[in-house]
């Protein structure tokens, strides 16, 4: 497993367990097996696990706790996050450290390397969303991030309970930009890095995304990019495993991904495997998050990553395969 920077720390694997498949957001599996790929992504060489309370409402906390009860290896890191959202801004600072409380509760661990804003930073009275009943519930305000939620994570950092901070990174344009280009930066990043560019059902604006601009603007500004959604909530997979809505974002994808799919097949290998392959080797992408849930997705992606980055031949193939999308 190749290591890099990621922000403020060395050797971190290119590959990250994330929390959403083995908190069975992306399809069933047992708690059991959940365990045993956690266990088996530390064992092949992956040292940063991404988690977060959303993560079936705990679940995946809760595993991380279970897989390493005799204690944490030294070398492994961990994440967790925290949903704001358009609460009142006096309550945001216990909000975050209630949160981090109970995270690290079922965890069983005092601290975490990152703690990440779950979630979108929009501007003041913004009311453009394409899920105005959702806005409320996982947006906040920039003069809320800016006076509650940065100095709440920075007195975090002090206080020895966390080693660093970061945000979601797939919000409006010009809101990424700002939280990039703030006094008070992020330390990390998590950006959409798929060959779609695709946020899928995470869009809450209009505007054509483009999150290449983002991940490079973070690594100007020496902020680490975690990638996230390789496989695009599964649309850039041979088979979605889960129950997707007719015309959801995710089902559109899938129907873009057509041409890619042949062309993985005509590759010999699988969609999720070159997909991977092609997060992997974008510019600027420190490490991919992984969604798998359980050993068998585990083990593709951890051939995936073995095999090395595509050659620009191949990403200009990719490239073209999706220029009807």
């Amino acid at each position: 497993m190749q290591q890099i920077a990621l922000g403020p720390f060395e050797n971190v694997s290119r590959l990250s367990l994330g929390g959403g498949g083995i908190g069975q957001v992306w399809g069933e599996t047992s708690r059991d097996e959940a365990i045993k790929t956690v266990q088996a992504s530390y064992a092949a060489g992956i040292n940063l696990f991404d988690m977060a309370p959303m993560y079936g409402n705990g679940e995946a906390e809760s595993v991380m706790g279970l897989a390493f009860e005799g204690g944490y290896p030294e070398d492994l890191k961990l994440t967790t996050k925290c949903l704001v959202g358009g609460v009142e801004g006096k309550t945001i600072e216990h909000k975050l450290r209630a949160s981090l409380d109970e995270s690290c509760k079922r965890m069983k661990r005092d601290y975490v390397d990152v703690f990440i804003l779950h979630g979108y930073v929009i501007p003041d009275g913004w009311d453009e969303s394409l899920r105005p009943k959702a806005l409320p519930h996982i947006a906040v305000e920039w003069s809320n991030y800016e006076k509650y939620v940065v100095s709440t994570f920075e007195a975090l950092k002090s206080e020895g309970r966390i080693g660093a901070w970061g945000v979601t990174a797939a919000s409006l344009q010009a809101a990424n930009r700002h939280v990039l280009k703030a006094d008070h930066k992020p330390e990390v990043v998590q950006c959409i890095s798929n060959l779609l560019d695709s946020p899928g059902s995470m869009a809450i604006c209009r505007e054509k995304p483009d999150p290449r601009e983002i991940i490079t603007l973070a690594r100007q500004e020496n902020v680490g990019v975690m990638g996230i959604r390789a496989v695009a909530a599964g649309a850039l997979t041979d088979n979605i495993d889960r129950d997707v809505k007719s015309g959801s974002r995710e089902a559109l994808d899938f129907e873009k991904a057509a041409d890619f799919r042949r062309l993985a097949a005509e590759s010999g290998v699988s969609s999720a495997f070159l997909a991977h392959r092609y997060a992997l080797s974008m510019t600027g992408v420190d490490t991919v998050v992984l969604g798998v849930k359980d050993r068998a997705e585990l083990e593709e992606c951890l051939k995936a990553e073995a095999a090395g980055p595509l050659d620009q031949a191949m990403m200009n193939e990719i490239a073209i395969s999706c220029s009807g999308a």
